[in-house]
């Protein structure tokens, strides 16, 4: 096919687009492509080598503009280019540099898909030359052929994917011949071809047709029916089996889309494509707003243990730190919480964490750690604690339960309840006396402690100080000016809902109100919802934007509260995590932490 030297700009005018940027969302007929080719000196992409560009646009199988030229490349042409493509250096002497062309090339480009065969290698070459000469690169959406073609077609139906091969066996009108124009005409048949290749592999949109091109596995690619039909809305999604188990829940601000990405090449976690292989369906269950899909993910979650979830499986496994109600009482770790007059700390996710708790509390107060039930008459046989001054040895009676309340218990219930720092100071004083004695692995021991303590009591308090609270009433505006109306009571999510825009939100909330879910007090600082659910609610009503309506309390947290050790506990946990190795520069210097503190 005879090509002018070079032709600057477009041969033909687009019809009807309008340069907009079009949406994954959209189908395949409907979306712009500029499917270009590029011819170079065969160097590396460094911004110059380009000697050839041709580009064709074209909509639903409609061709919409040409974009041709030859490019002066600014260097010497090697021989075996001119004899691949005809292209002489006397044909680019006269023709643009690549600066000049950029301009219209970019306009060219403007608010369709790039396709081109073997893209990486054309992308690469256009990218550094806008780099190499100031011009912004618009990073279009970009479709390889032949990454298409790779999953499409099989290895009976064509040997391989080049170019050639591909015109054939799509019976291109135009077949490749090294130049660019004609390359890209053929490209443009091979784009059709696959297109309709695609259909039976049920990818109808541009996005579907990306995320084809990449390395998805089969699985993937036989499931992805499953994303089918799915509300564009923030809710929560399960996965469920042929005898209709869930296997896996999530949530998402749009459900669709989400799902969608596990049928990705972005998704490689083996469990999930195991899950995939297993999955007959996808329910979805809309919510209100996000708040409502984290909560209700979690009851899900909770309720049904998917086997593919790894958090959230088994809320009820927590455990408590109780100061018994003896007459000298003692720590005891305990799975369930009474409703009496003792004293809890936790939840913690483990045993291991409750009991290294526990052992900052022994290294900071005289509790008693035998699990004797003691006796105010009659002693007993005092332990090897007592023999060496580390207990106030009750069991003998050395020690008054009045005296061993105030100097052993109480410490314990202020912490948890009010004010930890008489037990931050003495774990602190220890943890710097050892530092002082380079005793840095014993010290790191006592950190390790007072992170599990600390962490505990801050947690608590602020769990406690919602969960008191008969109800709370919140707002926050979302995207489309409405407003996400959350009702909590007791620190439970007791009803949600999403008021119109450009109406006002008091019969929504009103109404939300009346239906929402009646909650009881209990015992305990997470009486009527896991610690988890109670902390998403939280961090969801602390946010800037988030408008407390109604409140049936005043909710606050003790004054010297937990809360004011977050500094030393930040500190603590970066040098427990290694991000600071320096145990008495992490912990012990207390000059801007602790000690300023407890002013």
């Amino acid at each position: 096919m005879a090509q002018p030297a070079y032709v600057q700009g477009t041969l033909d005018t687009l019809l009807s687009a309008d340069g907009s940027v079009e949406p994954a969302a959209l189908s395949l007929a409907d979306t712009t492509f500029v499917v270009l080719d590029l011819e170079t000196t065969g160097g590396a992409a460094d911004g110059a080598g380009i000697t050839e560009i041709g580009a064709v646009k074209v909509r639903g199988g409609a061709e919409l503009g040409v974009f041709a030229t030859l490019v002066n490349p600014g260097e010497r042409l090697p021989p075996f280019i001119t004899v691949l493509t005809g292209i002489t250096e006397a044909m680019l002497a006269p023709a643009p540099p690549i600066e000049s062309v950029l301009p219209s090339l970019l306009e060219f480009l403007r608010g369709a898909v790039l396709v081109a065969h073997n893209a990486p290698y054309d992308v690469g070459f256009l990218k550094a030359a806008c780099a190499r000469h100031g011009y912004p690169w618009p990073n279009p959406r970009v479709l390889d052929t032949a990454a298409v073609a790779r999953r499409a077609l099989t290895r009976d139906e064509v040997p391989n994917r080049k170019l050639g091969t591909l015109a054939q066996f799509f019976h291109a009108t135009v077949q490749p011949t090294h130049r660019a124009l004609d390359d890209a005409r053929a490209t443009v048949d091979v784009l059709h071809g696959l297109i309709e290749r695609l259909g039976s592999y049920r990818v109808h949109t541009l996005g579907d047709a990306i995320e084809f091109a990449k390395a998805v596995t089969p699985t993937q690619r036989r499931q992805r029916h499953l994303a089918d039909g799915l509300p564009h809305s923030p809710g929560v999604y399960v996965f469920r089996a042929a005898d209709d188990r869930a296997l896996y829940v999530g949530t998402s601000k749009d459900i669709a889309t989400r799902v969608r990405s596990y049928f990705t090449a972005s998704e490689k976690r083996a469990r999930i494509s195991e899950m995939l292989g297993a999955a007959t369906r996808v329910e979805a269950v809309e919510c209100a707003h996000s708040l409502e899909a984290e909560v209700r993910e979690l009851r899900l979650i909770a309720a049904h243990s998917p086997p593919y979830n790894r958090r959230s499986k088994y809320p009820d496994r927590v455990v408590w730190l109780k100061l018994t109600t003896e007459a000298y009482p003692r720590l005891s770790v305990v799975r369930t919480l009474a409703d009496d007059d003792a004293a809890y700390l936790g939840p913690f996710s483990s045993r291991r964490t409750a009991e290294l708790a526990a052992a900052g509390v022994y290294d900071a107060v005289p509790l008693r750690q035998c699990g004797h039930k003691l006796s105010v008459r009659t002693p007993t046989p005092a332990c090897a604690l007592a023999e060496l001054g580390r207990c106030p040895a009750p069991c003998q009676h050395k020690i008054t339960p009045e005296d061993y309340a105030t100097t052993a218990a109480l410490p314990f219930r202020d912490a948890i309840h009010g004010d930890p720092s008489q037990v931050v100071d003495a774990l602190m004083d220890r943890i710097e006396g050892l530092s002082d004695k380079r005793r840095y692995e014993e010290a790191a021991v006592l950190r390790s402690r007072l992170i599990a303590l600390l962490r505990a009591t801050v947690r608590m308090q602020r769990l406690s100080a919602l969960t008191k609270l008969s109800e709370i009433v919140a707002a926050r505006r979302d995207t489309i000016g409405g407003w996400e109306i959350s009702v909590v009571r007791h620190g439970r999510l007791a009803a949600a809902a999403t008021s119109p825009p450009r109406e006002h939100p008091r019969p929504t909330l009103d109404a939300v109100r009346l239906t929402a879910e009646k909650v009881l007090p209990g015992p305990g600082p997470v009486p009527a919802a896991t610690a988890e659910e109670t902390e998403r609610i939280l961090a969801w009503l602390e946010r800037p934007d988030t408008r407390l309506v109604e409140t049936s309390g005043d909710w606050v947290s003790p004054v010297r509260g937990a809360a004011r050790f977050t500094a030393l506990l930040n500190r603590a946990e970066a040098a427990a995590s290694g991000k600071d190795s320096s145990v008495r520069s992490s912990v012990t210097d207390r000059s801007d932490d602790a000690r300023s503190l407890r002013l």
